[in-house]
């Protein structure tokens, strides 16, 4: 049985429920925002991304979720803010998020379990720190990424 880093998922499942005296506390409104690209050869994919608040406010933490259209390989060495959470997903905390700042950039190689001649990443932002994100358009991003080893931006 595999184990895809369910401490930290639970972590930062956790961490989504901010409590006070009162019940769950409100943590302001953040629009955020995630580019960056992608590069694939032979079967090693590397994303680079990096996260963005738009505001009015700022984001303590919030985290993103990579998505590939194919099965990862079962040995992955993810950065340390970062844990697998399925066969084909991968989780990644972004820390602190100013208010129209650029986040920290994340480099996330991965290795695939075969090598396609294509795959189709897909990026999202999978918790805000808590905060109301009312424009949900730009929190997800989709790219067609070819084992050409040239980078693809979304």
């Amino acid at each position: 049985m595999r184990r895809y880093g369910l401490a930290v998922v639970g972590a930062v499942a956790a961490g989504a429920l901010v409590l006070g005296t009162g019940g769950a506390a409100w943590a302001g409104d953040a629009d955020l925002e995630v580019h960056g690209s992608a590069m694939m050869s032979g079967g090693v994919m590397e994303v680079r991304l990096t996260p963005a608040n738009l505001g009015p406010d700022a984001v303590a933490d919030a985290s993103v979720r990579l998505s590939w259209s194919a099965a990862l390989a079962d040995e992955q060495r993810l950065p340390a803010a970062c844990a697998r959470t399925g066969d084909r997903e991968v989780v990644c905390g972004t820390g602190p998020l100013a208010v129209e700042l650029p986040g920290e950039q994340l480099v996330v190689p991965v290795r695939l379990r075969e090598r396609p001649s294509e795959v189709t990443l897909a990026v999202d932002v999978a918790w805000s720190g808590s905060a109301v994100d009312h424009d949900r358009t730009n929190d997800r991003q989709r790219v067609l990424v070819l084992a050409t080893g040239d980078p693809y931006a979304f």
